[in-house]
């Protein structure tokens, strides 16, 4: 095998294969990256569960498989000169590295015992911006379950209809969903569910572009393309909740808010609120404002915040992480806040009543202050 490429294109698909090189494996090719010289130029890696591979521009002199030591590999080519970079390799797996005044000799190993990466028909396509796919991912996996005692809840739901894509997280405390919305109708009704690793991957390789991304699905796998980079992976088995049941409708409080302000205002008296100093945030919903009150042994915070509407005196406890965390992830400037009682879920929807978003919190019992 032999190729000639340019340094800076080489070095971002080695980092970006990288991504899914296994770090201990039993089998030892699965902790370097496979490279192919075919056509083009192919980099892949794959623990198992994920697989990336990219395409990078090359010119082929000799074509030929093997798998380089990732981590030395990369160290090497990120060093060069920024000069076109020539490597080959012979018949017993000597690689040589030449690129301006500088050369490289390391060993790598036959691409024989590297498992092939899932194959996935690419026919059928379902295609949405990288940004809007990109604000899905963000938007929704931070909600993602690590109880491992359910695995399918450990990923995100991905539900296609025939007018939109959306996405749903749940951890047992709180729910997160956004909603795409294409201009032309996907003719798909799919649902299935992808690893956190995989989507917390692929966020990382989505450009902020309205370039397409697209996603096949397959028996048992998924398989993203996003312009040079295709990413696999396995879709979670089991039954995924039925969050549509589990969603509070016709919430008797609307109150809007501010984003901004009411995140800084619960951020504020988050602060003597820690991992090993816990207690919930105390929420009180009057007419056109909010208090927010908590003690722990670190000390007292209170706060208040103007809204819009009237919260009838509602006293509400909520985790202040999970509830910043699903105001963070609002990507409105504004939003309602559906209330229903002392012991019900607040949601978040979007201000001009659409369904875009929504995000879901359970509330924490208070005790009698």
């Amino acid at each position: 095998m032999k190729f000639s490429c340019d340094k800076n294109l080489l070095v971002s698909g080695i980092s970006i294969a990288s991504r899914t090189v296994a770090q201990k494996s039993s089998i030892p090719a699965l902790e370097g990256i496979y490279v192919r010289a075919g056509m083009e130029l192919y980099l892949s890696g794959y623990n198992l569960e994920t697989g990336i591979t990219v395409t990078v521009q090359a010119d082929i002199a000799e074509t030929g498989t093997c798998v380089m030591p990732a981590r030395l590999f990369f160290d090497i080519i990120r060093k060069l000169p920024d000069d076109e970079v020539t490597i080959s390799v012979d018949s017993q797996y000597k690689v040589f590295i030449k690129s301006g005044i500088a050369s490289f000799t390391i060993s790598a190993m036959s691409a024989e015992d590297y498992p092939e990466l899932p194959d996935v028909e690419y026919e059928n396509a379902i295609k949405i911006p990288q940004n809007k796919l990109r604000e899905m991912i963000s938007g929704t996996i931070f909600s993602v379950s690590e109880n491992m005692a359910r695995p399918v809840q450990t990923g995100c739901l991905m539900e296609v209809e025939p007018n939109n894509v959306t996405m749903v997280a749940v951890d047992g405390f709180r729910l997160a969903l956004r909603r795409f919305y294409p201009e032309e109708s996907l003719d798909r009704d799919v649902k299935f569910v992808v690893p956190s690793a995989a989507l917390k991957e692929l966020e990382k390789i989505l450009g902020e572009t309205d370039d397409p991304a697209a996603f096949t699905l397959g028996r048992k796998h998924i398989l993203f393309e996003v312009g040079a980079v295709t990413l696999v992976c396995r879709i979670l088995e089991g039954e995924f909740l039925d969050w549509r049941r589990v969603v509070p409708d016709h919430n008797p409080i609307l109150i809007g808010a501010n984003r901004a302000r009411l995140t800084a205002s619960i951020d504020r008296v988050s602060l003597i609120v820690t991992e090993k100093v816990k207690s919930p945030v105390r929420c009180k919903f009057g007419k056109d404002y909010a208090e927010f009150h908590t003690i722990t042994t670190i000390g007292e915070a209170k706060d208040s915040c103007e809204l819009a509407g009237d919260g009838k005196d509602l006293e509400i406890g909520f985790n202040c992480r999970y509830l910043l965390d699903a105001l963070k992830a609002v990507p409105s400037d504004n939003v309602i806040l559906e209330l229903s009682n002392g012991l019900s879920p607040i949601v978040l929807t979007p201000p001009d009543g659409g369904r875009s978003f929504l995000y879901m919190v359970l509330p924490v019992r208070l005790k009698a202050e």
